[in-house]
């Protein structure tokens, strides 16, 4: 009888270990960092949006809220999710700070 009892420890510490390494790498699937800055961004900058390009969906340039100050961040390709529309990120006020909601695909 006690030499089931080491397997069943080896079983049950694995077991363990994969469900907390499962729940560690889907974690940042779902996790988003929220990001509030106080004060409002500045005005958006002029791009020269680049021609269409099949398969991709341009997402525009943006300010970031970086270590106390506001950085512009230059817009890039989004590759296209059929049956999807692309929402850009912006700022959205709440009382006197300002909060970024993410781009996403709805």
């Amino acid at each position: 009888m006690t030499s089931t009892q080491p397997g069943r420890l080896l079983t049950s510490m694995l077991a363990a270990v994969l469900v907390c390494a499962g729940t560690l790498t889907a974690a940042p699937a779902f996790a988003q960092a929220v990001i509030v800055a106080p004060m409002a961004p500045p005005p958006p900058r002029v791009e020269v949006v680049p021609a269409p390009r099949s398969g991709y969906v341009w997402d525009q340039g943006r300010w970031r809220w970086n270590h106390g100050r506001y950085v512009w961040v230059p817009g890039h390709w989004q590759p296209v999710r059929v049956g999807y529309r692309w929402v850009p990120g912006h700022w959205v006020q709440r009382g006197p700070n300002w909060r970024w909601v993410e781009g996403h695909w709805a």
